[in-house]
């Protein structure tokens, strides 16, 4: 399977977890299916300046940002740290995390959902 640029799903709405401001959710690939039953989010998301993907907990599933562009505060179970261009983080199943965009440019991310 290839998905060129144009294919792919794009969303605008506001950020989700009782967050802050807009984001841009671009399907990578598209639910459970094209992701082998194995997880059920891979995307491109941006995350606009001033605006924050609330803090949550996944449960029986991890979640893992890859930062492309950007910088801003991610929330580790409560402990706030600094992240940029080239970070990994990742949020293992029944912890929790946030993401607040800090900078003046968007967070450009790579976010994976996994089931556990």
């Amino acid at each position: 399977m290839i998905r060129r640029s144009h294919e792919k799903e794009t969303v605008t709405k506001p950020a989700p977890f009782e967050g802050k401001g807009m984001i841009t959710v671009r399907s990578l690939l598209n639910g459970e299916e094209e992701m082998s039953q194995k997880g059920r989010v891979f995307c491109h998301t941006t995350v606009r300046p001033g605006a924050e993907i609330g803090f949550h907990i996944h449960g029986d599933e991890s979640e893992t940002y890859y930062i492309l562009k950007g910088k801003g505060t991610y929330n580790d179970n409560g402990v706030q740290a600094q992240v940029e261009a080239g970070d990994v983080t990742y949020c293992a199943p029944g912890e929790g995390h946030g993401l607040a965009c800090t900078g003046d440019e968007p967070i450009e991310m790579i976010a994976l959902i996994l089931y556990k």
